[in-house]
């Protein structure tokens, strides 16, 4: 009885008829008794201030944090709004200030009249509202959104406004490129340190975040400077700005990234870390000389706020995922995933730790650089300028008693020879390699310089994967493939395909988010005698394919075929191989 009274009491009364909204999830079938004393104990053991039941039922996994606001809103008898499904109205977002939005989390979603739709997470704390009503003098009606959901509105709606305004300010300080080269080096430190190339530069790593990009590009050109961002694989212009301001911009991501700002002959790289959204982001820069001023570019990581996938997340098709889990279970050799930059190699093989990583295992990683931090994983960054290189970190590695080793890459022979004799001595070595799939994955190790006998006695198998994007499900059309298609697809028939067109909601790109396809090779003792006698990539291929591999090619084509994926991914991702 005082768990359940002390979860009335720490939501703040928000139960109506005095039943928790714990025992409500009970009776809604949602989680079960032995859940709910879960969360109490956890409560109850916690006390954070500030941290409410549904904080709990959260983290311990039960229910996402969706379902929980649906049944709150349920509950307490308001309208439940998904913000990501949402069209928000801009002109709403205008009547709250930014401050007060972050203050309380809510954000003006909808406006009608003299009425104001506003989405918070704590519908009934009437201080909010009381607030909201003075500053706007509209009547608010409160929606239930999830936390999550309205930090990142806050961020995607506000900044959005403030990018014209940082823009003007920062145009506006200088009247011509005369101006910038007349301003002295130990001036131009001094200057980038005022409010809008700093606000510039912040909201530039902002909404390429919010937009969920990997890379953003600051093109320098004779009359304008381009600012690009990589999403799902692709190049998006996301602003210009004034050619006069570049020197500024520049400068200040050189500066927050530990670079040299006097040096701008010779490339440079550096790091900084920004919090976006409650996310602290690890961002890596380059900057390298052009005709036209220094080119910067920012690769955004995933840090240990951004939770490790599991295998099953990984978009395996039933089949990869059964061959997928037999090489995992081998207690010893090496499993080797491929694939060119930026095709989810590392994801793969973090989802991977994370299923070895076991309290009776030592786990140790040689990374470079460590993009995820992974609980109860030992993980190495590697240092070439401290002369901690790959070979040099995996020769210590080897007397940490480890069970199980990752290799970040094995760039080169001295590397790939350590793991492949770490594995032949029975550890469990996981690493990366550059090659177009499974097949010739196992040549280029030999190339080399590894002996085949080697390569055939310690690998277990080989994953080449690829990432595809996904077709928009709001615009994609659909048609019959054309005689060219279906020998594509490797089918007599014309079948029913979609093609992208574009809308709102995928950005007019067609494709919203992408999925992996991968291609197989498990090493049995016929393919390793085959690899022992230096087989041929196209004599391993053949019998990898008698033993069960599907091809990248047989992956995407199934996509296809589903309406997951396009004819032009499919081409694109596999028409080399």
């Amino acid at each position: 009885m005082e768990g359940i009274l002390e979860e009335k009491n720490t939501d703040g009364g928000l139960f109506m008829k005095n039943i928790p909204v714990g025992q409500y999830m009970v009776q809604k079938g949602l989680i079960t008794d032995e859940q709910l004393a879960q969360v109490l104990a956890a409560q109850k053991e916690n006390r954070t201030p500030g941290k409410f039941f549904g904080d709990y039922v959260i983290e311990l996994g039960f229910v996402s944090d969706v379902e929980f606001a649906k049944v709150l809103a349920e509950r307490m008898g308001v309208d439940f709004v998904d913000l990501s499904e949402y069209k928000i109205n801009p002109e709403a977002v205008k009547k709250v200030p930014e401050s007060l939005a972050k203050k309380h989390t809510i954000i003006a979603i909808n406006i009608q009249g003299r009425r104001l739709t506003v989405a918070t997470n704590d519908p009934v704390n009437f201080y909010i509202f009381e607030d909201v009503k003075v500053i706007t003098g509209m009547d608010v009606i409160p929606v239930l959104a999830t936390k999550d959901q309205i930090t990142k509105a806050i961020g995607k709606n506000y900044s959005m406004q403030n990018v014209d305004s940082v823009l003007d300010s920062v145009t506006n300080q200088f009247i011509s490129d005369e101006d910038i080269a007349a301003v002295e080096e130990a001036d131009m430190a001094e200057r980038v340190d005022n409010a809008p190339i700093v606000k510039l530069a912040t909201t530039i790593v902002e909404n390429a975040f919010r937009m969920g990009a990997s890379d953003i590009h600051i093109e320098p050109f004779k009359n304008y400077t381009r600012i690009r961002v990589r999403v799902d694989g692709e190049l998006v212009e996301m602003m210009q700005v004034s050619n006069v301001v570049h020197n500024s911009l520049s400068t200040r991501v050189k500066i927050i990234s530990g670079m040299n700002i006097a040096e701008k002959r010779i490339p440079q790289d550096g790091r900084f870390t920004q919090v976006v959204d409650g996310v602290t982001l690890d961002v890596r820069v380059s900057s390298l000389p052009m005709v036209a001023g220094e080119k910067i570019v920012i690769r955004i990581l995933s840090t240990g706020d951004v939770s490790v996938r599991k295998i099953t997340d990984l978009g395996m098709t039933d089949y990869n995922y059964v061959m997928f889990e037999k090489m995992i279970t081998c207690p010893h050799g090496v499993i080797l995933v491929t694939g060119p930059t930026g095709s989810g190699k590392s994801t793969t093989l973090y989802a991977a730790l994370g299923e070895l990583a076991k309290p009776n295992v030592n786990v140790v990683t040689v990374e470079d650089p460590v993009e995820k931090n992974i609980d109860g994983v030992n993980q190495c960054q590697v240092n070439t300028k401290a002369g901690m290189t790959f070979a040099a970190a995996l020769r210590s590695i080897l007397r940490q008693d480890p069970d199980i080793v990752m290799i970040g890459e094995m760039r080169d022979t001295e590397t790939a020879e350590i793991g492949i004799r770490a594995a032949i001595t029975g550890h469990l070595v996981l690493s990366t390699l550059h090659t177009n799939d499974a097949a010739s994955t196992i040549i280029r190790l030999c190339d080399m310089g590894i002996a085949s006998y080697m390569v055939a006695t310690s690998l277990i198998g080989v994953i080449a994967q690829r990432l595809v994007k996904i077709l928009c499900p709001e615009c994609k059309k659909m048609r019959m493939s054309d005689e060219r298609e279906n020998e594509l697809l490797g089918i007599a028939n014309s079948v029913p395909i979609y093609q992208p067109c574009g809308c709102s909601k995928c950005n007019n790109t067609g494709y919203a988010g992408r999925t992996a396809i991968h291609e197989i090779i498990l090493c049995d003792g016929e393919l390793a005698t085959l690899i022992a006698n230096d087989g041929t990539v196209e004599q391993i291929a053949a019998m990898a394919k008698t033993k069960g591999t599907r091809l990248l090619r047989d992956n995407v084509a199934e996509l296809v075929m589903q309406g997951t994926t396009s004819m032009d991914e499919l081409v694109k991702t596999t028409f080399s191989i």
